[in-house]
């Protein structure tokens, strides 16, 4: 399942995830932040730091990244699958990183 989706972090600044985990929509949102912190993933970024806001006040879950260079996206999990939300980062970070080649190609030619 999530296991086949590449989620190449080097792009990241930081990723907060936020939920209160007594709703019933929440369970992706918990499912992208266990991927999201395993260590393979960490791996590929070292400087990017993830965070978990546990709330009890019944709150929207919520994953907000921050990129490096200044971007943000904002996933609102509650109508989002964990495959959706990891797929969407792993886009965004795909094209990052392909801008950031092409910079570097245009410098060294």
């Amino acid at each position: 399942m999530a296991s086949k989706i590449q989620v190449v972090l080097r792009p990241v600044k930081s990723i907060m995830v936020r939920f209160c985990p007594f709703e019933s929509n929440v369970e992706a949102t918990r499912e992208f932040l266990r991927y999201i912190s395993h260590k393979r993933i960490q791996t590929t970024n070292r400087n990017c730091e993830v965070t978990a806001d546990v709330r009890h006040d019944g709150s929207e879950p919520l994953v907000d990244v921050m990129f490096a260079d200044g971007e943000r996206l904002i996933m609102k999990g509650a109508n989002l699958t964990t495959i959706e939300m990891l797929t969407a980062l792993g886009s965004r970070c795909n094209a990052k990183e392909l801008k950031e080649e092409q910079k570097s190609k245009k410098k060294s030619a």
